[in-house]
């Protein structure tokens, strides 16, 4: 199982870190589904930014709050980007037809601390958190594989 902690100085370190996901992921068949936490401004955005990089280089990532979920097309896989910042309840997820991506590719879900009920039980967790505020762009980012009992 997958457990790494790491700690990025710049935006370019927190997309190179996702970048590396995105390897491991190809080269060691890691859960499709990437639940992503931390606070508004921590960098999830950047990291996404990162992963895609490599499943669909030349993709332009930001972030989905109002669209909720942008799509990318990739190889080998789709990617697809999931803002839960705003979602309320399990209708408004099914509103976005949620599940019918799960199976589809790669999904990067941004706030997904919304949506605990709608996690896969096996998926790559990615927290972020600011780790000096004398230093803006410090993070400490730490990557886990789940396999989360279903009751």
């Amino acid at each position: 199982m997958l457990r790494l902690q790491l700690h990025t100085s710049s935006t370019e370190e927190t997309e190179a870190a996702g970048a590396a996901l995105a390897h491991r992921m190809i080269d060691e068949g890691l859960p499709h589904f990437v639940a992503l936490y931390g606070d508004l401004g921590v960098g999830k955005t950047a990291f996404v930014r990162g992963f895609a990089s490599v499943i669909c280089p030349g993709a332009a990532v930001r972030s989905p709050t109002f669209s909720l979920v942008y799509e990318h097309r990739g190889k080998p896989f789709d990617l697809f980007h999931f803002d839960m910042y705003r979602i309320e309840s399990e209708d408004d997820l099914y509103s976005i037809g949620y599940d019918d991506y799960l199976d589809r590719g790669v999904c990067l879900v941004e706030w997904s601390e919304h949506i605990p009920y709608a996690l896969p039980a096996h998926r790559i967790a990615v927290t972020i958190k600011k780790d000096d505020f004398s230093r803006p762009d410090s993070r400490e980012i730490t990557v886990e594989e789940l396999e989360v009992p279903l009751c």
